[in-house]
This record gives structure tokens, C-alpha cells and sequence, in this order.
């Protein structure tokens, strides 16, 4: 129970003296190398102060290390294989220098939904949206591995307020970037800046990967939308979520005129419409019963606008990418387990399979499991040294990183298997 528990709490000044213990005793660097044994990868390193070091690589696991506890970065991020050592890169010509593969990977951060959620804003995050993150993570992967027939999926929460995906089956890593972009597209729906509006619009048919997201997101979209945010709560609601609903003061039949198909207001007016020729909106008294309502008014009324439900639903909760990204081959993405320097959270994996299980505020702090190695034993019960971080609340997030490399690993044995029958073929 919430209060039960002593609540650790993570002083960011502390930091510079954290890290070193961090990177000595608890980083997994066998598993963390294990699974970037693709080769020749680049690492940029940012240290204190904001200096940055990129075009970093390490021919073995032992150099990796030192470099680590030698730097102890504040942050580490992972590029592409480049045709030749990253290291090396001012020994060649720049346009012999390309980058060759990496994973394809996804970041998807809160702030992008800042006009879909009235708890927080900006960096902040608490329970009431944490929900958008779940969603997200179920459409995402569930695209990635039905439509496109990913295996190889990594999820790592960012640390704050976002979460990443790495997709690393070799056809992903080979991908070129129009490749990259493609597959980011297919995955995007909402789309449009901030003087847009209506940002989802959907097409009869509706394609069968978006009617499989509906699907998730309507299991879910009461209990966040109306019961977490209570986004028809109140006037002030109305107004951040439905745009320029209330912009013109102009009759409302002449305010469907001017918007008509040019942003979310109109989807949005006809609910309003509704409220004020049916008194939806008066006659009932929270957003669950008003979203209810209009959902069954939208269904008799508006035969012409029958995915109106369907596009606020989206619009609300549909995973919110960072396209560039995802298309850029030699885009750099902040590294797994590296210690977020405002929260003190490490960067965890996440097991998508059990998105409802994980908590970000239940993430250990560098402090925290810095504290915990003082009071663990050294050895199991049959004397064998046990590795730090698994003596620490990192264990659990180490098995979902060691389930994950044991697939890959069988995934890399498979295909030399393969390779090795097509050479015994005569």
C-alpha cells in the first residue's frame, strides 16, 4: 500500500559522487554488450557539464567498461554501424564515412499529448496520464509485430517522461531510411501542429491496423479520458481539448460553414450541437455519462460523420511518434539504463506483454539501489557470488533484458544454422 513503504528520496547534486559506484558495480555490461554485438557501433558520450563526446566505439567488452567508469557519463547514446570504426572517423573521407545499419527505434515522449491531458504539462507525469504510455506501447508493438512481423522488440522507459522502442530483428537494422520513414507513417495518425486542430481524419474503410488500435484504445479510453482526466468536466476542458470550438461567436450553423473539414472544431461542433439541441450536456454531471451520451446521440444523428467517435478517440490517445526518429539511420538514442540526472531513475526495460504492472514511479533511483547493495548478501545460499545489480530492485528489470537477449541470441544461432546448410548444399 501506497505509505507503507519508505520513499527514497534522490538528490540530483549527489550525482557526480553516484555514478562511479553505478558503473562499477551494478551497469549489466555482459548482457549490455552482448546484445550490441552487431559490431563497430557508434556511442556518444555526455558528460558533466554538458560536454559531449561522440563517434565513440570498443572492440570488446573490457574497453567499454573502462571507458565508462573512466568518463562516467551523465548520459549515453547509441547510433549506427558505420563502414568504418567511429573511432576511426577522421582517419577516412567523409564521404567514405555512411552509416550502414541500426535498430529501427521509436520515442514517444508525454509532452506531445500537452493538448489531450489536463494533469500535467510539459516534463511532468503522475498516474492520472501515465495510462497514454500503456496505450501507446500496446498499438505500437502489437503493429510492429502482426503487421510487419518484428520479433525483436526492446521497450526501456526513458527515465521521466517518455518511452523508447528498439526493434531489432536484422531486416529492421538493415532498413534504409525511406524504409525507416515508411514504417514510421503507417504508424502515424495524428497529425498537425499547434494551429491544427482536428489532427485525425479517417477514410471508409477504416484500415484494419487502425480498427485493431480502436479496439485496444476502447478498452481503455473511459478509464482515462473520463474518469482520469474528465475531459468533458468542464468548460475550461472543453476548450483545451476541442480547439477552436469556441473561437467565433459567430451562430453555430455559420461556424460549421467556415471549419468544415479544416480542423477538429468540426468534429467537435457537431458534439456540441448535440449538447445544445439534446441537452446532453446538461443533463448529465460527469464525463463518463456525457461521453456515453454522446457516443449514442453521434450514432443516431450523424449518419454522415459515422467515425466521429472513432477520430476523438484517436485524437486523444493514439501513440504520438517523433517521426525523425525513427527515420534517421544515424539518429542517436539515449542508451538503456543509463541514470535519467533530474529524476535519478535508471532507464529500465519494460516487458509489453505486462505494461499494466509497470509503474515509472516505482523505478529505482541510482541512490536507491546504491543503498541496497549495503544491505544484501554477497553470495545465494549455495556460495556463489551473486552480480550486483541483480541484489538490487534492478533484478526484475534484468530479467525482462536477459528474456529479451535469449530470444535475439536464438535468433542469431538460427540463421548460422541456416548459413552453415546452404554451404553443405551441393
Amino acid at each position: 500500500m501506497p505509505g507503507e513503504e519508505k520513499e527514497h528520496v534522490y538528490d540530483a547534486a549527489s550525482l557526480p559522487d553516484l555514478l562511479p559506484i553505478y558503473y562499477k558495480r551494478l551497469f549489466p555490461y555482459g548482457p549490455y554488450f552482448k546484445w550490441l554485438n552487431y559490431g563497430g557501433g557508434e556511442f556518444s558520450f555526455t558528460l558533466k557539464d554538458d560536454v559531449y563526446i561522440r563517434y565513440q566505439s570498443f572492440s570488446d567488452q573490457q574497453e567499454l567498461e573502462k571507458e565508462i567508469q573512466k568518463r562516467c557519463p551523465y548520459k549515453i547514446d547509441i547510433g549506427a554501424v558505420f563502414t568504418h570504426r567511429p573511432k576511426d572517423h577522421k582517419t577516412v573521407k567523409p564521404a567514405a564515412f555512411q552509416a550502414q545499419e541500426k535498430e529501427l527505434v521509436f520515442d514517444i515522449d508525454m509532452t506531445d499529448y500537452d493538448d489531450v491531458r489536463f494533469c500535467c504539462s510539459g516534463a511532468d507525469i503522475c498516474p492520472k496520464c501515465w495510462p497514454l504510455m500503456q496505450i501507446a506501447i500496446k498499438i505500437v508493438n502489437r503493429a510492429l509485430r502482426e503487421d510487419f512481423g518484428f520479433k525483436h522488440l526492446f521497450w526501456v522507459y526513458s527515465g521521466r517522461r517518455g518511452i523508447h522502442c528498439w526493434v531489432c530483428d536484422e531486416t529492421a537494422r538493415k532498413l534504409s531510411q525511406t524504409g525507416r520513414s515508411a514504417i514510421a507513417e503507417y504508424l502515424s495518425i495524428v497529425k498537425g501542429g499547434e494551429n491544427q486542430s482536428k489532427k485525425v481524419a479517417l477514410e471508409s474503410p477504416i484500415h484494419p491496423s487502425i480498427r485493431k488500435a480502436i479496439e485496444i484504445i476502447e478498452q481503455r479510453f473511459v478509464s482515462y479520458a473520463a474518469d482520469k482526466q474528465d475531459f468533458l468536466g468542464d468548460e475550461e476542458k472543453q476548450k483545451k481539448g476541442h480547439g477552436s470550438m469556441y473561437r467565433g461567436r459567430y451562430p453555430l450553423s455559420n461556424s460549421l460553414k467556415h471549419e468544415k473539414n479544416n480542423n477538429f472544431s468540426l468534429t467537435l461542433l457537431r458534439f456540441k450541437d448535440m449538447w445544445e439541441r439534446k441537452d446532453v450536456f446538461n443533463r448529465f454531471d460527469s464525463s463518463n455519462k456525457r461521453w456515453q451520451a454522446l457516443c449514442k446521440k453521434s450514432e443516431e444523428t450523424l449518419e454522415s460523420q459515422k467515425y466521429l467517435k472513432e477520430e476523438v478517440m484517436l485524437q486523444y490517445v493514439y501513440p504520438r511518434l517523433d517521426v525523425n526518429v525513427s527515420k534517421g539511420v544515424n539518429h542517436l538514442l539515449k542508451s538503456p539504463f543509463c541514470v535519467h540526472p533530474k529524476t535519478g531513475r535508471v532507464c529500465v526495460p519494460i516487458d509489453p506483454d505486462n505494461i499494466d504492472s509497470f509503474d515509472p514511479f516505482k523505478v529505482p533511483t541510482i541512490s536507491a539501489i546504491i543503498e541496497e547493495l549495503n544491505t544484501t548478501e554477497s553470495k545465494d545460499e549455495d556460495g556463489k557470488k551473486i552480480k550486483d545489480y541483480k541484489k538490487t530492485s534492478l533484478a526484475g528489470s534484468m530479467v525482462v533484458f536477459e528474456k529479451f537477449l535469449t530470444s535475439l541470441e536464438n535468433s542469431w544461432k538460427g540463421k548460422k544454422l541456416e548459413e552453415s546448410d546452404k554451404k553443405m548444399e551441393f
